[in-house]
């Protein structure tokens, strides 16, 4: 079956392709003109005479007959419209010259007889065009008729009536000119008259007002009017140019008039002087409203019914604002938006019921906006505290917050606004199909206006500290609820975890004020997050979380306990001992790398206290050192290993700076003897594995320091226990058929020999001839290239003897 439209509503649409019809009828009249036009001088053309290159009777000349066969560069109608163009702009600058030069040479009756001539002789002479179908032509002419129309009302403002005042006349004649283009366009059916009147009828109403000196209000008022009526033109004209002059000029005032009417509802200081500027903006809310509810687009309708929604919402909020204290101008605009939802369940058109309900949520998103800096400052400022920590106990909550900036004005009513808008969406989200999104951002404000309570209403610092630490409590609380709920994570239960940290963070810095404070908040706050962590999912935050605040709990009992920052270390290190046993508990979860990477952080954190105090330095490098070890004994943490040899000799090499020890053997001993019994254990599992992997790293830590130290040595001991050492090395190398051990121990043997009988060869050099030593080289120059194979031979021999070392 089918559905028929309301009887309004088919009429508004037969009215509609009616003026469309219309207006494709004139298209094609003008088009018939051309073309009947175009083949009468077609017809009048002479014909082409004998000779020129076409026989009679015959084809017509080729492409090679001559330039008379080439293709014009332009087509006829665009020559004769440049032509009538042109034609129709030298007539109107030739009227304008003589209007304004030639006038004082002719009298009274000579001025009139010329000037009304030429514009009657204009005026008539495209009913006589038309009538032969030269519609460019009548076009062309009836421009010069406008044109000259115009200089008409400036001769007889000048003649007839030069005491009259400018802008008054101005007035007068654009209102007679507008109608007079008006009538001379519909009449003889012309195409740029209407527009031009159309344009012009703009212009009287405002320059009347301003001719008698109206104030802003009469003028916003004017404005007003001027767009409801190009509103009106547009939504009732056929012609498209037409369509186009009334909606930009009534954009235009409109939006003036908007402004200005807004201005003066806002600036007002009583409550009269604003209803009254209000009124404007109801009266354009008026005119968007009915101009939506005929524009024949659905996206100017909505446009138009939510500019209708913003004019109503802001002269309400002029009238609170002068009328109610300052606080509660935004919440009285939030209701106002409110009022403009109950458009849903109206009889109004769908468009203009979803421009209102844009209109209401563009105000809440204002509102919102309005909040942002109450809203910033309490999560920013409690970090000043941080700057000067137990400084003491402020008064209020704000004075915590802003210590060192203003609160913003007028911001007791920032809860109410948030708590409104999170309690709009609730309802909202209930039919959307985006409703996890809405359900998150209405989390997040309906966070923000119970963080902001505090700060609002001045409360006491510790109720503010308590009702943080409650802010906490409920985060977690719908972030298992939410999980419970949905059977898995989900981006609610996220986003509640995620606040419950960024307001414990928030707590344990606005705390900082007082010592006591802050002893018990960090305690609550460790306990509160390590308990939550006791649930999978929600581990990964909650645990890490716990052992942030107990790594400031451990520093703040340090403080309080008046240690100096390395003993505090000390209190630190608990932190990483308890991250490494979580993580070996929870090996595999999704929760192991966080708990290390926090664990890890607070072993830093102690470095850096322990770092003024040597030992205590020392101290702490080994008990990071062990965490590490132990660590490295879960089987997929093997790596940490590395991390543990490097912090247990870095420990032994502080202490024994620490100690003034200068002998390098202190420091590299106690790393050889771990070294090569970790490396004999390792070729006891695996076989393939190098001597140089095994043991290379544990005896170059000691030979090769060693070395450097005895090359400079002048006393016999360290040289004769180097030695006594390498000749050890080598022959458990040789014994063991090890390479390793056996080249490392025979080179440093070789350079320890050759060290000692440096003097002695110093000495039989310097006595022996100068001739000797080149004699000696040439020598053994003859000799091994006497003997070059048999050497190569015997090099290769050794190197595979090498080779076959492990």
């Amino acid at each position: 079956m089918t559905n028929l439209p309301p009887p309004a509503e088919e009429l508004r649409i037969l009215d509609a392709e009616l003026r469309q019809l219309d207006l494709r009828r004139a298209v094609l009249l003008r088009r018939r003109a051309w073309l009947v036009h175009t083949l009468r001088a077609a017809a009048a053309a002479p014909q082409p005479a004998q000779g020129t290159g076409a026989a009679p009777g015959g084809p017509p000349a080729g492409p090679a007959t001559g330039a008379a066969a080439r293709r014009p560069e332009t087509t006829a109608p665009g020559v004769q419209n440049v032509l009538l163009v042109l034609g129709g702009v030298l007539l109107t600058v030739a009227a304008i010259a003589f209007t304004l030069v030639g006038w004082g040479h002719l009298g009274i009756a000579g001025r009139s007889l010329v000037l009304g001539a030429l514009t009657v002789g204009a005026l008539g002479a495209p009913v006589t065009l038309l009538r032969r179908g030269l519609r460019a032509t009548a076009e062309a002419v009836s421009g010069l008729a406008t044109a000259l129309t115009v200089l008409d009302a400036y001769a007889l403002h000048e003649v007839a009536f030069p005491g009259a005042d400018g802008v008054g006349y101005t007035a007068a004649a654009s209102a007679v000119l507008a109608a007079l283009w008006a009538a001379y366009g519909v009449r003889l059916g012309l195409f740029h008259p209407l527009p031009l009147a159309v344009a012009t009828a703009h212009l009287p109403l405002l320059l009347w007002a301003i001719a008698v000196g109206a104030g802003p209000l009469p003028l916003t008022a004017v404005l007003l009017a001027t767009a409801a009526g190009g509103s009106a033109v547009a939504l009732r004209a056929v012609s498209a140019p037409v369509r186009v002059v009334a909606v930009v000029g009534a954009l235009g005032t409109g939006a003036v008039g908007v402004l200005s009417a807004g201005w003066l509802c806002w600036s007002a200081s009583d409550p009269g002087s604003a209803a009254r500027a209000a009124a404007l903006l109801v009266v354009a809310a008026a005119v968007a409203l009915v101009t939506g509810r005929f524009a024949p687009n659905r996206e100017v309708a909505v446009a138009a019914a939510a500019a209708a929604g913003l004019c109503l919402v802001a002269g309400s909020a002029g009238v609170l604002r002068v009328s109610v204290p300052g606080e509660w101008t935004v919440p009285g605009c939030q209701l106002f938006a409110i009022l403009l939802l109950a458009a849903e369940r109206t009889s109004l058109p769908l468009p203009l019921r979803q421009g209102l309900v844009r209109a209401a949520a563009a105000v809440q998103g204002f509102a919102v906006l309005w909040a942002v800096p109450l809203v910033a400052g309490s999560v920013l400022g409690p970090a000043v505290q941080a700057v000067t920590p137990w400084s003491g106990a402020p008064r209020t909550v704000r004075d915590a917050v802003f210590a060192d900036v203003p609160a913003p004005a007028h911001a007791s009513t920032v809860p109410l606004v948030l708590a409104v808008v999170a309690a709009a969406l609730v309802v909202a989200g209930r039919r959307t199909p985006r409703r996890p999104a809405v359900m998150v951002v209405a989390l997040i404000l309906g966070w923000a206006a119970v963080l902001v309570l505090p700060v609002a209403l001045q409360l006491p610092y510790t109720a503010g500290l308590v009702a943080q630490a409650a802010v906490v409590v409920a985060a977690l609380g719908l972030a298992v609820r939410s999980d419970r709920a949905d059977g898995g994570p989900s981006p609610l239960a996220l986003t509640a975890l995620l606040l419950a940290l960024l307001t414990s963070v928030d707590l344990a810095l606005l705390s900082l004020a007082s010592e006591p404070a802050t002893i018990g908040v960090l305690v609550t706050l460790t306990v509160l997050f390590g308990a939550a962590g006791r649930r999978p999912r929600h581990a990964p935050f909650t645990v890490p979380a716990a052992l942030a605040h107990a790594t400031a709990l451990a520093c703040a009992l340090g403080a309080s306990a008046g240690l100096r920052p390395p003993h505090t270390a000390l209190l630190v290190l608990v932190v990483p001992a308890v991250a490494a046993l979580i993580a070996s508990r929870s090996s595999g979860s999704r929760a192991t790398v966080p708990v290390e990477v926090a664990g890890a952080a607070a072993g830093l954190l102690a470095l850096t206290l322990a770092v003024p105090d040597p030992p205590m330095l020392a101290l702490v490098l080994s008990l990071n050192g062990v965490v590490a070890a132990a660590t490295a004994l879960r089987p997929e943490r093997r790596a940490v290993g590395w991390a543990a040899a490097v912090l247990l000799p870095a420990a032994a090499w502080v202490r024994l700076a620490a100690w003034e020890v200068g002998t390098p053997e202190a420091y590299s001993l106690p790393v050889t003897g771990p070294a090569l019994v970790v490396g004999y254990l390792r070729r006891r599992r695996d076989t393939a594995v190098s001597s140089w992997t095994a043991y290379g790293p544990g005896l170059a830590a000691t030979l090769v320091p060693s070395l450097l130290a005895a090359w400079d040595d002048q006393h016999w001991l360290r040289p004769l226990l180097l030695g006594v050492a390498a000749l050890a090395v080598t022959l458990v190398g040789a014994r063991l058929r090890l390479q390793a051990p056996l080249v490392l121990g025979a080179g440093v043997l070789a350079l320890v020999a050759l060290h000692e009988l440096a003097p002695y060869l110093t000495q039989v050099v310097g006595a022996l001839p100068r001739w000797v030593p080149p004699a000696l080289a040439g020598l053994v120059l003859l000799v091994v290239g006497a003997t070059y194979e048999h050497r190569l031979r015997d090099a290769r021999r050794l190197r595979e003897a090498l080779g076959r070392l492990r």
